[in-house]
């Protein structure tokens, strides 16, 4: 392994140690209470009438099945499960290992990628994986006048990991011979074998896009261990076994029923009612139901998120950066935390956890303090508050960062009316929500946070605040060219320490700009039934269900 994934190593050992609790409990889920198993289909290793059907609550629909045009996870769940990636990371961990790339070899300039793709892999429509498949699906992330970008969509995480069009990290990509891919860089990245691993560059079927158009992100079709069959919006979706799955004795199950149920409790009480079997998102409060019962068990996800306020930096209220502190000094963190989290999360000082390298752990947060508030304000020009009320847009489904987004939207609003801010809250459908925020015309400020795909801080701190992800991921619409010109240097630095650095000192800058209130870093909370064995939840917040299975 080379110098630059070292430290980053390091780091994956002692998240895994961190999830040894965890995995002591990976025997959670389901029961034969839960969907019924279909006749003649057992997993592997499963005896005759086991359970072969998994039904997974979550708190929302997903936007849309490919997971190159999303950036939100209750697609991206899906997407694991249909298609592949070049890389992947290792069960709990996001340490990078072969996928779809049996192998890969960098050059010494580190501007050339040449991976070795395994053969025999057919996708779902009987088409074959090859090298000329994956410079296809590249080249349409890459190109913005592709035939096969459709009205609506965008590559909003390519641009984020890969740069915008003008300044690419990806020069070309070409097929080397049918097994053989090679990427050339137009400069060093320094994660880009962990970007690669992300489940939003997974290897869709060219043929399938060719031929459905627009409505691939209906009718997805990948590699993966589970076919797509069914989307019944705002309901369920449902996938079934791919029983030519390149990964031996994968899939263990028949059949995956994706359920959306927004309410937490109703979620819980379809778990306890035996109408599914694992459930995403719940409630703290509802925890406590789960002491002595043997039936059901609670599974904590390692925290490895951010929860977020954001202030759209559009609207002229928030030019003034004394605005935004004063706002920053007016939230009761802990409060929050203690009323609406069941103390299941620590107070967000920085846009990144603690838990990853290269956090700045001598910043200090931002006191509860309305007085201090109030005078920041009054520096800023309204002594007396602000003199109109703020569209302020709570999250409508349930996140692992963030169980009841309008309750939390709620205790907000409550401490803004105390230095003079009334906000009027508003939660329009998630889709919606997502567009609208992209749009940063009708909200003020906003709520989203952000689970951490790969290990790296330049996916909280680039992805989520850099001039380079307008239109995008950067909700907030900050620029800072200072800020800018600091993440940039780090993609291109492979000395670990002199990248943590770099990503310290723009945590510093980050913080006296204040374009967000960061809120929380939490341990989210699922729950399963006992007899369902192997779900190992990832710490960036989904994984695949191959290895699933019911005693």
């Amino acid at each position: 392994m080379s110098k630059k994934y070292a430290k980053h190593k390091i780091w994956t050992v002692l998240l895994m140690l961190a999830l040894g609790a965890v995995l002591a409990l990976s025997g959670c889920g389901g029961s034969g209470e839960g969907a019924k198993p279909e006749a003649g289909k057992t997993p592997s290793g499963a005896g005759e009438g086991v359970q072969d059907t998994l039904i997974y609550g979550r708190g929302g629909d997903s936007v849309a099945l490919d997971p190159a045009i999303v950036t939100e996870s209750e697609s991206l769940k899906i997407g694991m499960q249909v298609f592949d990636t070049l890389l992947e990371y290792k069960e709990n961990t996001t340490e990078i290992q072969p996928g779809l790339a049996e192998s890969w070899e960098v050059s010494p300039d580190g501007l050339v990628y040449t991976f070795k793709l395994r053969q025999g892999v057919k996708f779902h429509d009987g088409s074959d994986f090859n090298a000329e498949a994956v410079v296809f699906n590249f080249e349409r992330w890459a190109d913005p006048k592709s035939p096969y970008k459709f009205e609506g969509d965008s590559f909003d995480y390519y641009d984020s990991m890969f740069g915008p069009e003008g300044s690419r990290v990806i020069k070309e990509v070409k097929a080397v011979d049918a097994n053989s891919v090679q990427f050339t860089l137009n400069k060093p990245q320094a994660p880009f074998l962990q970007n690669i691993a992300m489940p939003s560059f997974s290897i869709s079927s060219p043929k399938a896009i060719q031929e459905k158009k627009a409505d691939f992100k209906s009718n997805p079709v990948g590699t993966g261990p589970f076919v797509f069959k069914e989307w019944k919006r705002n309901d369920t979706i449902t996938l079934e076994k791919n029983p030519n799955y390149w990964k031996e004795g994968q899939p263990k199950l028949a059949k995956i029923i994706v359920r959306s149920i927004p309410d937490n409790t109703a979620r819980f009480n379809a778990l306890q009612n035996g109408e599914i079997d694992l459930m995403e998102d719940l409630n703290p409060d509802d925890a406590k139901q789960l002491d002595g019962n043997s039936d059901l068990v609670k599974i904590e996800r390692p925290s490895f998120n951010v929860a977020y306020i954001g202030f759209n930096l559009k609207k002229k209220t928030f030019n003034n950066p004394k605005v935004r502190q004063a706002l920053n000094h007016a939230v009761n963190k802990q409060a929050i935390i203690d009323a609406l989290f069941a103390g299941q999360a620590k107070p967000a000082v920085n846009p990144m956890p603690p838990t990853l390298w290269g956090y700045n752990d001598s910043i200090q947060d931002y006191a509860y303090d309305l007085d201090k508030a109030k005078s920041l304000l009054a520096e800023a020009g309204f002594p007396n508050g602000l003199p109109e009320p703020l569209t302020f847009y709570a999250m409508p489904v349930s996140r692992p960062y963030m169980p009841d987004g309008k309750k939390v939207a709620e205790a907000i609003q409550a401490d803004f009316e105390k230095i003079g801010v009334k906000v009027n809250i508003q939660s329009p459908e998630w889709a919606t929500y997502l567009d609208d925020l992209k749009a940063g015309k009708k909200d003020d400020l906003y709520m989203l946070g952000w689970n951490g795909d790969n290990g790296d801080p330049d996916n909280f701190l680039y992805t989520l605040l850099d001039k380079d992800t307008i239109p995008g991921n950067n909700r907030s619409f900050y620029v800072n060219e200072e800020l800018h010109k600091i993440l940039v240097k780090a993609q291109v630095e492979v000395d670990q320490d002199k990248r943590a650095e770099m990503y310290k000192e723009a945590q510093v800058i980050i913080k006296q700009d204040a374009p967000w209130i960061p809120l929380v870093h939490s341990t989210p909370l699922m729950a399963g039934k006992a007899n369902l064995k192997g779900f190992v939840p990832s710490p960036a917040g989904i994984e695949a269900y191959g290895n699933i299975y019911f005693e």
